[in-house]
């Protein structure tokens, strides 16, 4: 499970983050609001835990313009306002739930598990272009019709191609949307992938989908 925090407060952001990572969670960290709606919107997450008053721009915004553009994961509002109106205010801009700071990790992580439990299937109507289809709600891909079997992380690659269709993706922007925010590891990585993925979505059939723009990065073609 990959889970993004976003939040400005250093110490609360790095005690939530190694008490998820210690259960088995996948974190990426933001400290300002502008750029937790960017990750959010690039990356994919199976939930976001945002906190309201942020530099950039506050959580009620970054809740209600991902809501608005159809970005529907699970958001977990952490804040020290505690008043109604704001709780009020945070669930009508799209937030699925919300925590008054301080709260005790055991709590926090009962929260996410119990958000992760009642996320409804099929949030995310699936998508087709040309003839490939991606169900990102219980995450399966197929071409013409034949269901083919990707890792997650194959999963997440596909996906990422699919939300850019017709663009440019450079390579580093591959890397931010879909590995840790503080992956140090070979940028080459998405190279592999890309191969990988085109052996299995292109090489079996006739038209290949993914293009490499030399000297610039790749594209899904979208039939345009």
């Amino acid at each position: 499970m990959k889970v993004l925090i976003i939040e400005d407060d250093v110490k609360i952001a790095a005690a939530v983050r190694r008490g998820l990572e210690a259960e088995g969670f996948t974190l990426d960290l933001c400290t300002d609001g502008t750029d937790g709606l960017w990750k959010a919107s690039e990356g994919t997450f199976d939930i976001i835990i945002l906190d309201l008053l942020m530099p950039g721009m506050n959580g009620f915004e970054v809740c209600r313009e991902l809501r608005r553009v159809g970005n529907w994961t699970p958001i977990l509002v952490l804040t020290a306002k505690g008043g109604e109106y704001d709780h009020a205010e945070a669930l009508d801009t799209g937030a699925d739930d919300y925590l008054t700071k301080p709260f005790s990790f055991p709590v926090l992580l009962a929260h996410v598990r119990a958000l992760l439990r009642r996320t409804p299937a099929g949030t995310v109507a699936p998508r087709t272009i040309l003839d490939l289809t991606i169900d990102s709600s219980r995450r399966r891909c197929w071409r013409a019709g034949t269901e083919i079997a990707l890792t997650s992380r194959e999963f997440d690659v596909l996906e990422f191609l699919v939300r850019h269709a017709g663009a440019v993706t450079p390579k580093f922007e591959i890397l931010a949307g879909v590995w840790d925010f503080d992956f140090d590891g070979d940028p080459n990585i998405v190279e592999v992938y890309i191969r990988r993925l085109r052996r299995k979505i292109d090489e079996p059939f006739d038209r290949p989908m993914i293009e490499t723009v030399r000297g610039a990065g790749y594209r899904l073609a979208d039939g345009v």
